[in-house]
């Protein structure tokens, strides 16, 4: 059965809801290693970028809904082919 746009979001909003909790629990538990030596800082340093670049990658996804969803209600039209593409290109892009 083919979904409706509506039931599409709300699965792309609770699947990036789900990915930060899972990244900020990453975080944590990356953030006490790291905080027991220098040496650790070292060695994981990277991945704790690449789980706050996550992070801030979900916050963007989540703006851009939220802008089509206003621009949808505002303009009381649809989001053009072209809008639908570019976030869910985008979200698959925050899934990866």
């Amino acid at each position: 059965m083919k979904k409706d746009f509506e039931t599409l979001i709300e699965e792309a909003i609770d699947n990036v809801r789900q990915d930060r909790n899972q990244t900020k629990n990453l975080l944590k538990d990356l953030i006490q290693y790291i905080a027991a030596s220098e040496t650790r800082h070292k060695e994981t340093g990277i991945t704790a970028a690449k789980y706050v670049e996550t992070l801030q990658r979900s916050n963007e996804q989540l703006v851009k809904i939220a802008a089509l969803k206003r621009k949808e209600e505002t303009d009381n039209t649809n989001l053009s082919d072209e809008d639908r593409d570019e976030i869910f290109k985008e979200l698959n892009e925050v899934v990866k």
